[in-house]
């Protein structure tokens, strides 16, 4: 059966690479952009605005290449604007550029606010119509579909709604094939948008449209929603949200909402189950913290942490879930804290033995510890990693260590450079004894660095592992350089990144906790895969001398 069928077909315009490279912290390489237009076609059949032909050099490398590249289900697009004040059409090097960009698709933007007109343009307002007639006609005349920006639209709509339909109407008779409303402000409430849309819709229906929201107001993803379901039939938004300011409508919300909530037609169902790797993979080439609270695809999404929760939603998923979460792509997260209850434990717990029961004497034993450790400091929540290998210890399924630290000394040097520290360690894997010297850049880095260095060769995995992130956080700030602190390390082998956790009075002490469970952690895995689990998370920690 068709589950799109009787559904409003949405069309989507992603303006990541462009509006969303524009966000404070966001930066798109050359390469980083090639790469994403190739990954981008498994989200389905996408416009994708790939910048502004002729603003800098990056773009303009950026568009020689596409010609080179064969991209089915992506329909390219450039961006720019009309042509300037008492400018001809043909004579605009902006329109120019555009063309020669060799994009079938070209988005312009003109103002459609008369404070912009006579502020910023400082020109009249036929004047400002005149240029969005002749750049759409223009630029149709020489074969592009043409989409117009109807930048400030909503603002423009309040104050002066005649003009900014005049505006409208202008690029529809030019020969648009979409015309976006924009809420370039980012300020208007779903209301207004409501109002702004079905005033268009009611004077020039067919018609074609898109709504363009920024989130200052924090209420894009509602906005677009709202335009959505008052008659536009294309979405602009960024993935993750990226963009100026506060950013743009949120594509990695707005999608699922609309699909899943909004009964419209936006992607095809497998393009929905990437839409949370696609998510993280935007983040990962921006280097950008990626938001784990987002909604459909944060790794909190579907995090259950209260012990009545958890304990109602395994008898009854839709207890605490408003969607299968497999339908994003993403998965359900049970989370161990002092908070929780038998039904945490005992749901983490059989991730390796399906079978335990409630009333298994391991299932108390590890609640009591757990909660233990977290009243001396320890937070498993954000060390995943750590917690299983607890768990694992506890059921048993260790019965000899990968490895065992004899001994590490670590030194550090700030005024030597670059690599200021020195780590040295002597480890044991069955019968053989390693001992290895290495340089880092701090002393965290360093021993680290020596670590892998002694167990690669017996762990070739560890090679496809890379340390992630390092988070310390005092404890109990009151008692100075005696206070205990947190250290959590963030791990990723191929996909998957995971939390390890080390607790002492001694900083470097908790380090090297932390990072001997993400070296234990990741070598379980690699071993896991091939079907044995002999391995132990008692590594000895020696303290550095």
């Amino acid at each position: 059966m068709d589950q799109h069928k009787g559904k409003k077909k949405i069309t989507v315009y992603d303006t990541t690479l462009r509006d969303g490279a524009q966000g404070e912290g966001i930066h798109f390489s050359t390469r980083d952009k090639i790469s994403y237009v190739k990954r981008i076609g498994e989200m389905g059949s996408l416009y994708v605005e790939a910048g502004w032909p002729g603003a800098n050099p990056r773009d303009e490398e950026f568009f020689q290449q596409l010609r080179e590249l064969d991209l089915p289900l992506v329909h390219i697009a450039a961006f720019g604007s009309t042509c300037k004040v008492q400018e001809a059409p043909e004579n605009s090097d902006i329109l120019l550029k555009l063309l020669a960009s060799g994009a079938e698709t070209i988005t312009i933007f003109g103002k459609a606010w008369d404070l912009h007109v006579r502020d910023v343009l400082r020109t009249t307002l036929e004047e400002n119509l005149r240029l969005i007639r002749e750049s759409v006609s223009f630029l149709v005349s020489q074969g592009r579909q043409v989409f117009f920006d109807a930048e400030h639209y909503f603002d423009g709509f309040k104050e002066n709604p005649d003009y900014a339909l005049k505006c409208i109407s202008t690029a529809i008779d030019a020969g648009a094939a979409v015309t976006i409303l924009c809420d370039t402000n980012g300020g208007s409430l779903p209301s207004e948008i409501t109002q702004g849309v079905r005033a268009v819709i009611q004077e020039f229906a067919p018609q074609d449209l898109g709504v363009h929201v920024h989130n200052d107001g924090g209420l894009a993803v509602a906005n677009s929603l709202a335009a959505v379901e008052a008659g536009v039939t294309q979405i602009q938004g960024t993935w993750n949200g990226f963009g100026e300011r506060c950013g743009n409508a949120n594509l990695s919300t707005l999608i699922p909402l609309l699909q899943l909530k909004g009964m419209f037609e936006v992607v095809s169902e497998d393009a929905l189950s990437r839409i949370t790797s696609f998510s993280r993979f935007v983040a990962e080439l921006s280097n950008a913290p990626f938001d784990e609270k987002q909604p459909y695809v944060g790794r909190s999404a579907f995090a259950h942490k209260a012990g009545m929760h958890v304990d109602a939603i395994l008898k009854n998923q839709r207890t605490f879930e408003h969607m299968d979460p497999a339908g994003v792509g993403n998965e359900r997260r049970i989370l161990i804290s002092d908070q929780a209850g038998k039904a945490n434990i005992l749901e983490r717990l059989r991730r390796f033995e399906p079978e335990i029961l409630k009333e298994d004497p391991r299932v108390e034993k590890a609640m009591v510890e757990i909660k233990a450790l977290e009243h001396s400091g320890f937070q498993f929540e954000a060390a995943e990693g750590s917690l299983d290998l607890l768990l694992l210890r506890i059921l048993g399924d260790f019965t000899t260590p990968p490895f065992e630290v004899l001994d590490y000394h670590v030194w550090s040097d700030p005024l030597r450079g670059e690599l200021d520290s020195v780590a040295v360690v002597k480890v044991k894997v069955g019968e053989d004894t390693v001992q290895i010297a290495s340089e880092g850049n701090g002393p965290v880095n360093a021993l680290d660095t020596a670590l892998r260095q002694a167990l690669i060769s017996f762990f070739p995995i560890l090679g496809k592992s890379e340390l992630v992130d390092y988070k310390v956080r005092v404890l109990d700030g009151a008692r100075g350089t005696e206070a205990i602190v947190r250290v959590i390390i963030d791990t990723r082998l191929e996909q998957e990144v995971w939390g390890t956790i080390g607790v002492s009075k001694n900083i470097l002490k908790a380090s090297a906790q932390a990072l001997l469970d993400a070296i234990t952690w990741t070598i379980w895995r690699g071993t896991a895969k091939e079907g044995s689990r002999d391995m132990s998370s008692t590594t000895t920690i020696v303290a550095p001398n």
